[in-house]
């Protein structure tokens, strides 16, 4: 009998590459979504899916009773809100209340990847450009990242029989993702916008190879142990420009480098007009902050050592495949 694995926010631009692997591998694969979760990225008709109410934990119990699986990949999360407090509610509480009703319908998983973000760690060295590692003392400045160190360390007071294991990306990437499509999408035009005038240390990872990490990690990992996920090296702003602007073909590309205080300008009328219409923006004082970090170098030598970690798709390749997408999407439409 193949191992069931539970995809919990398994709509959306990584979701659908999650699934996509876990049925690669053979797992009896159950999408757990809302009644309101795109199934746009959830097609293949092997998938099974189970609606779960997050904001309900009484109907949640009831939804999950009865259910046993084998490994749980918890992947549910907010990047950008209407409301900041949202970030709290979405990335700590629901994560709070799902693993706290696992254990009351007595359905503990053998395995649960938790899905973090290296922003959960928050500004690194930026004089010496050290590496973020395992070791970095968190100190998340954005309400995104102290979101998702709730949630960690939520998990990490859990007795030792909640089988967790946290996994945290630095900025993922491939075809359907939206936020370095602006980007891909700016040097299309012939301008790559870059902001700070210090160096800045870009680290990536194509959401096939964040895919594969998450299943090597249910599969041979250690309990209760935190990896940063990233291709092993770092770039800087004018290589990525470089790497794109193959990638579309596009000789002539103006680099235009915006001082920060311009970009806090920018961020901050986005939010205003993002709160006016009711509608999540992707430039925001959150945003700004990450934006403006300049070292996002991260070692990834724990992961490569406990459980095989070993990236297959550099930037140039991912930037590659990410730009056919998005041609043909173009073309598409």
């Amino acid at each position: 009998m193949p191992k069931k694995v539970l995809i919990v926010g398994a709509g959306g631009f990584i979701g659908g590459f999650i699934a996509a692997e876990s049925l690669r591998r053979g797992y009896e694969t159950w999408c757990g979504v809302r009644e309101s979760t795109s199934r746009r990225y959830l097609t293949d008709p092997a998938l099974r899916f189970i609606t779960l109410d997050y904001d309900n934990p009484e109907r949640l119990a009831e939804q999950l009773k009865g259910h046993q699986w084998d490994h749980i990949v918890y992947n549910l999360g907010a990047t950008k809100c209407v409301n900041f407090m949202d970030f709290n509610r979405i990335n700590y509480c629901y994560l709070r209340d799902f693993v706290d009703t696992l254990t009351d319908v007595g359905a503990l998983p053998e395995r649960m990847v938790y899905m973090s973000s290296l922003s959960a760690i928050g500004p690194g060295d930026e004089k010496n450009y050290t590496p973020l590692n395992g070791d970095s003392i968190p100190c998340p400045n954005t309400r995104y990242g102290l979101s998702k160190i709730k949630a960690e360390t939520y998990l990490q007071s859990l007795p030792k029989e909640f089988p967790w294991i946290i996994l945290r990306p630095t900025g993922v990437y491939g075809p359907h993702e939206q936020d370095y499509l602006m980007m891909i999408k700016s040097i299309d035009s012939h301008f790559d916008f870059g902001v700070g005038m210090r160096k800045q240390m870009l680290t990536f990872i194509y959401v096939e190879d964040l895919a594969r990490a998450i299943f090597d990690a249910l599969e041979k990992a250690p309990l209760h142990r935190k990896y940063i996920i990233s291709e092993p090296r770092a770039y800087t702003q004018k290589e990525f420009r470089r790497i794109v602007s193959k990638a579309l073909g596009r000789k002539l590309v103006i680099p235009v480098r915006l001082p920060l205080w311009a970009l806090s300008a920018a961020c901050k009328i986005s939010e205003k007009w993002g709160a006016a219409k009711m509608k999540a923006v992707t430039l925001n004082t959150d945003k700004y902050k990450i934006m403006s970090q300049r070292n996002w170098s991260c070692d990834v030598n724990p992961a490569i050592t406990d459980f095989g970690f070993s990236p297959k798709v550099d930037l140039e390749e991912g930037i590659r495949l990410t730009v056919e997408a998005y041609k043909g999407s173009k073309q598409a439409h």
